[in-house]
């Protein structure tokens, strides 16, 4: 079972920080909710956390952070909700693309590309063009994805090929939206909820996962610490008797 992030963060071992965190930003309708505002006024909020998680993890020189943004399940929301979600992600890029690169930071896209509204891609496309030399931090955001649905994509991606290697997790992986990143090694999910939502399956399989009450507007740097604290303090054995320490 998923365990509360500790509120005490001792010094973090810099050698044994994840190679790659995911995020799922769980709890914007609540804050907004609780303060008897509109939900777009939490995820207007929640923007703030992304850009101090984005900041902290450069400055802890993670190698790869992934945040779910938009999943394949959000089309259900009100249209009104949808279509101020694809504004919000434009108007973070264009405030933020600038920074991100100075930073060194890479931005990529995790996600079907079809459906998704030609702004937001052409937003997308040039923040991923600008910031394509970059060494730093990887950003993913995880839009339009969904867990499964990757899992068919790398299916039917593979049945494409007309000369097949031998079908093996490493050889498969490199199907998937992620191919060439490492899989996670932590997963934190805001605001207490105790779920996947479809995100990363095949990716997150010995991931260790984190889960904080905090709601998503209100995570900042202490509570990524306090995450990777808690990282730090598992025994991660892939399955083994001993434990290895990534």
């Amino acid at each position: 079972m998923a365990r509360k992030a500790p509120v005490n963060s001792p010094v973090l071992d810099p050698r044994r920080l994840p190679r790659h965190i995911a995020v799922i930003m769980d709890g914007n309708g609540r804050w907004a909710r609780r303060r008897g505002l509109p939900r777009a006024a939490g995820h207007q909020a929640g923007m703030a956390s992304v850009r101090a998680l984005v900041r902290a993890c450069d400055e802890l020189a993670v190698p790869v952070l992934t945040l779910y943004a938009f999943s394949t399940e959000n089309w259900k929301r009100p249209p009104a909700e949808v279509r101020f979600l694809m504004s919000l992600l434009i108007e973070f890029l264009r405030r933020e693309i600038d920074e991100l690169h100075r930073r060194n930071v890479r931005l990529g896209l995790l996600g079907r590309r079809d459906g998704v509204p030609a702004t937001v891609l052409k937003a997308i496309d040039r923040g991923m063009a600008q910031t394509a030399a970059n060494t730093g931090l990887r950003l993913n955001f995880a839009f339009n994805y969904g867990g499964r649905r990757e899992i068919l994509d790398a299916v039917e991606a593979w049945n494409r090929q007309t000369r097949r290697p031998p079908l093996t997790e490493e050889n498969f992986a490199k199907f998937l939206y992620t191919a060439g990143l490492p899989d996670p090694d932590l997963l934190i999910r805001t605001s207490g909820e105790m779920r996947l939502s479809n995100f990363l399956l095949w990716q997150l399989a010995y991931a260790e996962i984190v889960v904080t009450p905090v709601l998503w507007p209100d995570f900042r740097k202490k509570h990524l610490l306090a995450a990777l604290t808690e990282y730090q303090q598992r025994e991660r054995r892939f399955g083994g008797v001993e434990a290895v320490h990534a």
